[in-house]
């Protein structure tokens, strides 16, 4: 049986709700959480964009779950200050902690006012950012002139094992490059997830395998169908658009007719626990399953699932 964690959302939750959802998310049998990390949400509706590095300390103290962000080195985050901020949680909370890492997203990135790269620019980027933390991590000193520039960096805390990183991918190709350097692999739920694994494993990608499901729980089926329609409408868009578009005014503009349907297609809705349920056994290679309720409202979610897991 995989293990089944919760995802925290900080685009659509206030972190003091998120820190009340992963407390009981412990209690209800949940092993594990993870966390988004975005300057902006995906919508106005969605509201919330909390800093994740500060909740990741007060969630990791609140819980003794292990856990683990998802975040984008390279541009809105120097490498070194990424690589200190995962030194100081592993240090603090040793073998609880990972770190995926990508590429990013616009809508996030375009803050430091730089200009947003190309793919193939931005994965450069990261392999030379992982290259920098895995070295900080290790206690060298770093000097690096490159996409990204270091100039004598050292990681002066830091725990015995440094923790790992983890290849973020929604695209075979992606974790093929992925299986070259990554702990691991996290994707997203849907019918191509499986591909994703099996294409990071046929490279030769070794750690465990993780897979972030977005689904929306209710009472009833209209309900459920509302949740996601009202907070995901925005997310329905693959790349490169959701990699590119750079406000939450444009994705709630090009959303504007997105259908219930069309959500559908990337959020699993049902009222029915038992279908969820039988929905996340499709997930064969991952080993760990971390689910994402699209409602703003968590507590109801967790405790609905409860008796599902224990």
């Amino acid at each position: 049986m995989p293990l089944y964690g919760l995802h925290a959302s900080h685009e659509q939750v206030p972190p003091s709700r998120l820190l009340e959802a992963v407390a009981a998310a412990e209690q209800a049998g949940f092993q594990a959480f993870m966390s988004s990390d975005h300057f902006s949400p995906w919508s106005v509706r969605q509201g919330q964009s909390a800093f994740a590095w500060s909740w990741l300390g007060a969630a990791m103290e609140s819980t003794s779950l292990p856990c683990g962000v998802v975040t984008a080195p390279g541009q809105r985050y120097h490498p070194a200050i990424v690589a200190q901020a995962i030194g100081t949680l592993g240090a603090m909370y040793p073998g609880r902690f990972w770190a995926a890492l990508g590429t990013g997203e616009a809508s996030n990135e375009h803050v430091t006012g730089d200009r947003w790269p190309p793919k193939a620019v931005r994965k450069a980027r990261l392999l030379e950012c992982v290259e920098v933390i895995r070295a900080l991590l290790r206690g060298e000193e770093v000097t690096h002139d490159g996409l990204v520039r270091v100039d004598r960096a050292r990681v002066w805390t830091r725990p015995e094992e440094p923790p790992a990183l983890v290849g973020a991918a929604v695209s075979e190709e992606t974790a093929r490059w992925c299986a070259s350097w990554a702990d691991g692999l996290i994707t997203v739920g849907g019918p191509k997830a499986n591909d994703v694994a099996r294409a990071y494993r046929e490279a030769g990608g070794r750690g465990p395998l993780r897979v972030q499901v977005h689904l929306s729980w209710a009472p009833t089926r209209e309900e459920a169908e509302r949740i996601a329609h009202d907070q995901w409408r925005s997310n329905v868009f693959p790349p490169p658009a959701c990699w590119d578009i750079d406000s939450v005014e444009v994705f709630d503009a090009v959303s504007e007719h997105v259908t219930p349907e069309q959500v559908a297609q990337v959020v699993q809705i049902s009222h029915e626990i038992s279908h969820h349920i039988e929905m996340l056994s499709h997930y064969e290679p991952f080993t760990e399953i971390y689910l994402h309720h699209v409602g703003r409202e968590q507590l109801p979610f967790v405790e609905a699932f409860a008796k599902a897991l224990t």
